[in-house]
């Protein structure tokens, strides 16, 4: 047992217990679903207070990688992998990173066309009927005449999601995650003066179309020009905030 979950030392104690712990887990020496010792236990192994433990296994489950159970067979178990709150975890640090400037804005675009290029090539061959259906609601949505920016840029954000999940490619939904509910958002907050709702709807209609149409390339020249239009509006509204006093 001390061999599976390993040493420390006597700096930050429940962080490197949980750092052991979460290296057991990661090279699959303890397995999803199994429950890991008990609190006394993993104290005794480690001679440090179940105090100590407690505050190793939270952070443990911060990471989504433990969860407690209660009862007689109760205990802290190995958690199966949840993709939508890791995403989540990594939305928040891609948000704080744009917002902070930690990335120029033709670093966000190019690699949004990239990603999204790839959604593009793989939505058209594998969406299905549900995908399509999802994508125009979202299309619907942002067409409406009376809908306030907010609206407009949610149902923005939500026909990108749809496109991203007909892919129907776990990892890169994963991947894609941020670029749609970080950089997006962020961008629509610019732009949002300065571009046209028209020409935003045109694009994502061709987007569809292609899509549904099963037609990767043409979808991927609609998105081209429909980031290509958006950068443009970027400099624009750059070159506004410049001229202020």
């Amino acid at each position: 047992m001390d061999a599976t979950y390993g040493k420390v030392v006597t700096d930050s104690v429940p962080k490197q217990i949980a750092e052991r712990i979460r290296e057991a887990i990661i090279e699959g020496r303890v397995k999803v679903g199994e429950r890991l010792p008990t609190e006394e236990e993993l104290a005794q192994r480690y001679n440090v207070s179940r105090t100590t433990i407690r505050e190793a296994l939270k952070r443990l489950a911060a990471q989504s990688l433990v969860h407690a159970r209660r009862g007689p067979t109760g205990g802290n178990f190995v958690a199966h992998p949840d993709p939508d709150r890791l995403a989540e975890t990594l939305t928040g640090s891609t948000t704080l990173l744009v917002s902070l400037g930690a990335f120029e804005f033709g670093e966000i675009v190019a690699a949004r066309l990239e990603m999204e290029s790839i959604c593009c090539r793989l939505a058209a061959r594998h969406r299905k009927a549900d995908d399509i259906a999802a994508m125009t609601l979202a299309l619907e949505e942002q067409s409406r005449g009376d809908s306030s920016d907010e609206e407009f840029c949610a149902a923005d954000i939500r026909f990108h999601r749809c496109l991203v999940n007909a892919t129907q490619n776990g990892p890169l939904r994963f991947m894609m995650y941020a670029v749609v509910e970080a950089m997006m958002p962020i961008t629509n907050m610019v732009v949002f003066r300065v571009r046209d709702r028209t020409t935003i709807i045109g694009y994502h209609a061709e987007i569809l179309a292609a899509v549904e149409r099963r037609r990767p390339e043409t979808a991927v020249d609609a998105l081209t020009r429909l980031v290509t239009y958006l950068s443009e509006r970027f400099g624009e509204t750059m070159v506004r905030r410049q001229r202020r006093p």
